[in-house]
């Protein structure tokens, strides 16, 4: 299937995700998230993805956000657009979520609003060292879509939330590096690279152990110790009987190199 706002291109195990609209600085407007929303459904399913990567086009934007000049083209009808909008935008994200392979974000430029809550939600991101970060909602008077308000708390700390929400404080790549938003900042000509060989690297491991790691992880600010616990126990008995599993346990016994398949 081809899209017009959304490149999707599936090779090797890994689905590279690019927000093709460079002119709005990957700014996502109602189609953009339709399109975003059916990828998700599309690769959150398919075995053939091991790992998947997330980006913009061009060199100026990850993500600016939402299409805001769409907001104000019909102020009558923008809750009714919002509504559809994030509805689309937070299945999504919740897909993308739970789903088994690990997604990266390759941050090559601004990533404000939903781009920065695109940014949150990814499991890994290395951005490129002219990357920017901001939120921006209070600057139009509006409050956090896109998931940021679970995932940056749990990622930066409320306090420094806070800040980006109410401040709009713009970080530089370094910065966001230190407050641990981002896993790693490269120069701006080594991004694709970089990416890339992660992205490798992931697609050639224990798939079904990386979604158990990344449920486990969604669970845990959530409840006791005990029940994380036990949700440790029931997802390595589950994968003791897996292929991977099986196959890494053989492997460590034999002091060999593993061999994943994803199952």
């Amino acid at each position: 299937m081809t899209y017009e706002n959304i490149d999707l291109s599936i090779r090797d195990g890994v689905a590279w995700i690019t927000i093709n609209r460079p002119k709005a600085y990957n700014a996502l407007d109602l189609p953009s998230m339709k399109e975003v929303f059916d990828i998700a459904n599309r690769i959150g399913g398919d075995p053939a993805v091991r790992v998947a990567v997330l980006t913009g086009a061009g060199d100026k934007a990850f993500c600016a956000g939402g299409d805001v000049a769409g907001f104000a083209a019909d102020p009558d009808g923008v809750q009714l657009l919002l509504k559809e909008m994030t509805g689309y935008l937070h299945m999504a994200i919740s897909r993308l979520a739970w789903m088994n392979a690990p997604l990266i974000a390759s941050v090559n430029g601004v990533a404000a609003g939903a781009g920065l809550s695109l940014v949150a939600c990814c499991d890994l991101a290395i951005c490129a060292d002219n990357a920017r970060f901001t939120s921006a909602y209070t600057q139009i008077g509006m409050t956090p879509d896109g998931s940021s308000t679970y995932f940056l708390p749990r990622i930066i700390g409320t306090r420094r939330t806070a800040e980006l929400y109410l401040t709009n404080r713009t970080l530089s790549a370094q910065e966001a590096l230190d407050w641990g938003l981002v896993n790693r900042v490269v120069p701006a000509a080594e991004l694709a690279d970089q990416v890339q060989a992660l992205a490798q690297q992931l697609a050639q491991g224990p798939t079904r152990a990386y979604g158990g790691i990344k449920r486990l992880l969604q669970m845990a600010p959530n409840d006791s110790l005990e029940s994380q616990m036990e949700r440790e126990t029931r997802s390595i008995v589950e994968l003791s009987r897996s292929a991977d599993g099986l196959e890494g346990v053989r492997a460590f016994v034999e002091k060999r190199r593993p061999s994943f398949s994803g199952s």
